[in-house]
C-alpha cells in the first residue's frame, strides 16, 4: 500500500492562508482523527468537492479553525482520497498542523510526488504532467495558455494519434510475420508507404511548430547591440519601464552585460544590454566588448541598434552580413535626422525607424518580433505546440525512425526488419506521453516540481 503523503502546498511565509494537502489511502483516517467538524451531519455524509469548517486538534490542543476539502478517490488529483487543509497563514500554524498530520502516519512528500501519483493512477500523462511545471514558471500571457493547452490535453490528443498511426501499421506488419499461414489481412508496399507517409505527416506538422512552442515557453535569448552611445541602454531601459541601465552622453557607459527579462506581444525576451562596439584602449572596456562578440554567436535574435545620423561601420556592416538571419536593425534618433535618408544598406533586413525618446517604433518592433518568431504563420497559444526540449527529442527520434522504415519499404526489406523501425518509432512517441517510460526518467521530471505539487 502507498504511503499517505502529506505537505504544504502554499510557499512557506506569512500570508492570508496556507493550504496543506494530504494523499493516501489512510488520509481520510488521519483527518478524522484531527478534524472536528462543525456540522458532523454533513461531515458523515462524506459527499465529495466539499469544504467543511471546523477545528484541527493535536490530541487535545486545537491547531486553529480550518476549512477541509474534501476529494474522494477516483476523482481527484491525484486519484487518490485528497484532503486540503486551509489553516490560518502564519508560519507557526501551518507547521503544527503539517507535523500533526505526520504524528497520525503521513509521510512528507517529495518533489513533485502528488503529480506523479496523478501519472502513475492515469489522471494525467506525461506531457500533461510537464505542463503542470510549465504553466507555474509562466511569465508570460502566451505561455500559460500554450501550457494550459497542453494541461488540458490539445497536444496529448495529436501525440496519442501519431502512437496509434505507428501502432496500426506495425500490428498488421507482425500478424503478416507471425501467422503467415492464416488469412490475415496483410498490407502491400504501396499502402504501407502511404500509412508510413501519412505517420510522417504528423510528425512534420508537430516538429514544424516545436521552434515556436519551444519560444514561446523558454523566451528569446536576445542581444542589444552597437557602437557606443547610439542607445542601446535607453532601449533597454524603455522596454524594461524602468531605470535599469545607466544613461548619459559619455560614450562606454555600459562595459558589462546587463541581462533582463520583458515580455514583448506576449513574447518573453531575454534582454542582454551590451557594452558598444568600438576600438577601445580601456582594459576593462575592451573585456566588455570580447562579451558582446561572444553573446552575438550564442543569440536567438539581435536587435542591431544604429544611428539614423551616421554612416555604417565596419562592424555593423559585419553585423548585418554574418547574423542576417536574426537581426533587426533599429535606426535610432530618426527624431534628429535632418535630411531624408534611404537606408540601401540593409537590403532585405528589416529595419525598423526608431526614437526611444519620442517612443516612436515600438509597435513596429513587436510586429517584426513576432513575424520573426511566427515565420509569418498566424500561430495561437491554443494551438496544440510541442515546446519540451524533452519531448522535442523523442518526437525527432520518432520521425527519423519513420523516415528508416520508409526507406526499409522502398529497399524490398522482409517485413521482421521492417518491424524493427516501426518498434523503434513506437518507443520514442511513446517516450513523450509516458506509454513507455522508465522510472529514471520519471525520477528526473517529477524532481523539478516543487514539493507539494
Amino acid at each position: 500500500m502507498e504511503d499517505t503523503i502529506v505537505a504544504m502546498a502554499t510557499a512557506m511565509g506569512e500570508t492570508s492562508i496556507h493550504v496543506l494537502r494530504l494523499s493516501g489511502s489512510n488520509a481520510e483516517t488521519i483527518i478524522g482523527e484531527c478534524f472536528v467538524p462543525q456540522n458532523m451531519e454533513r461531515w458523515s455524509r462524506r459527499d465529495n468537492y466539499t469544504l467543511n469548517l471546523g477545528v484541527f486538534r493535536d490530541e487535545s490542543r486545537v491547531l486553529d479553525e480550518v476549512l477541509i476539502g474534501r476529494m474522494l478517490a477516483p476523482s481527484s488529483y491525484t486519484g487518490e482520497d485528497v484532503y486540503e487543509i486551509n489553516c490560518h497563514g502564519g508560519t507557526f500554524v501551518a507547521q503544527r498542523i503539517l507535523q500533526a498530520c505526520i504524528r497520525h502516519g503521513a509521510q512528507l512528500a517529495e518533489p513533485g510526488e502528488f503529480s506523479k501519483r496523478a501519472f502513475l493512477n492515469g489522471k494525467m500523462d506525461l506531457v500533461q504532467a510537464e505542463a503542470v511545471i510549465d504553466l507555474i514558471s509562466s511569465r508570460t500571457e502566451t505561455s500559460s495558455n500554450l501550457a494550459l493547452t497542453q494541461l488540458r490535453g490539445g497536444l496529448s490528443e495529436s501525440i496519442v494519434s501519431l502512437r496509434e498511426r505507428v501502432l496500426e501499421i506495425l500490428a498488421f506488419i507482425e500478424a503478416g510475420i507471425d501467422f503467415p499461414e492464416d488469412d490475415v489481412e496483410t498490407l502491400d508496399r504501396e499502402t504501407l508507404s502511404m500509412r508510413v507517409n501519412m505517420a510522417l505527416e504528423d510528425t512534420g506538422q508537430l516538429l514544424a511548430g516545436s521552434k515556436t512552442g519551444k519560444i514561446l515557453r523558454d523566451g528569446l535569448l536576445t542581444v542589444i547591440v552597437g557602437r557606443p552611445n547610439v542607445g542601446k541602454s535607453s532601449l533597454l531601459n524603455a522596454l524594461l519601464n524602468e531605470e535599469r541601465a545607466i544613461v548619459t552622453d559619455i560614450p562606454g557607459t555600459t562595459r558589462d552585460e546587463i541581462r533582463e527579462s520583458v515580455s514583448v506581444g506576449g513574447i518573453l525576451l531575454k534582454l542582454v544590454d551590451t557594452a558598444g562596439i568600438c576600438e577601445s584602449k580601456d582594459l576593462v572596456e575592451r573585456i566588455g566588448i570580447e562579451r558582446t562578440w561572444r553573446a552575438l554567436q550564442t543569440a536567438e535574435l539581435i536587435l542591431l541598434v544604429v544611428d539614423a545620423n551616421l554612416a555604417l561601420t565596419k562592424d555593423e556592416i559585419y553585423i548585418l552580413n554574418n547574423y542576417k538571419d536574426k537581426v533587426i536593425v533599429i535606426v535610432n534618433k530618426i527624431d534628429l535626422l535632418e535630411n531624408e535618408r534611404v537606408f540601401l544598406e540593409f537590403n532585405e533586413i528589416k529595419w525598423i525607424p526608431f526614437s526611444v525618446l519620442q517612443h516612436q517604433g515600438f509597435e513596429d518592433l513587436e510586429v517584426e518580433i513576432k513575424r520573426k518568431v511566427f515565420q509569418g504563420e498566424v500561430v495561437l497559444a491554443s494551438d496544440p505546440l510541442i515546446s519540451n526540449v524533452r519531448q522535442i527529442s523523442s518526437l525527432e527520434r520518432c520521425d527519423n525512425a519513420l523516415k528508416q522504415a520508409l526507406e526499409s519499404i522502398k529497399l524490398g526489406m522482409p517485413w521482421d526488419i521492417l518491424s524493427i523501425d516501426l518498434r523503434e518509432a513506437l518507443q520514442y512517441v511513446s517516450e513523450i506521453t509516458g506509454h513507455n517510460v522508465q522510472e529514471s526518467l520519471l525520477e528526473d521530471i517529477f524532481s523539478r516540481f516543487c514539493i507539494g505539487k
